[in-house]
C-alpha cells in the first residue's frame, strides 16, 4: 500500500468523525499517541512501538487530510528520493 491509498482508507474510514472532533482535538490524539509512542521506546517493547508507530501514522495522516495535504506529495517534495544536501543516493555527506 503507498501512503496516498492509506491516506485514503484513514479519510474514508474515520473523514467524517474526524470533521466532527475538528482539527484541535485531533491534533490533541495526535499528540497523545506521540506520547505512547514515546513510552514504547522507552520500554524497548517492539512490539508495541510498532502498535504506536501505526497510531501516529494513522493521526498524522488524518491532520493532513483536514488540512488537504498529500503526504505522498508532501515527503516526496521535500525528500526527491536522494539526499536534499548531497544529491545522492545514499548520502553521502554523512548529515
Amino acid at each position: 500500500m503507498e501512503i496516498r491509498e492509506f491516506q485514503r482508507l484513514m479519510k474514508e474510514l474515520y473523514g467524517e468523525n474526524d470533521k466532527a472532533r475538528g482539527f484541535e482535538k485531533t491534533a490533541l490524539w495526535f499528540y497523545e499517541e506521540t506520547g505512547e509512542l514515546a513510552e514504547a521506546l522507552r520500554k524497548e517493547n517492539k512490539e508495541e512501538i510498532a502498535h504506536e508507530m501505526a497510531d501516529v501514522f494513522a493521526w498524522m495522516v488524518s491532520m493532513a487530510n483536514m488540512l488537504d495535504i498529500d503526504v505522498q506529495d508532501a515527503c516526496l517534495s521535500k525528500y526527491p528520493l536522494k539526499c536534499t544536501r548531497c544529491n545522492s543516493n545514499p548520502c553521502q555527506c554523512g548529515k
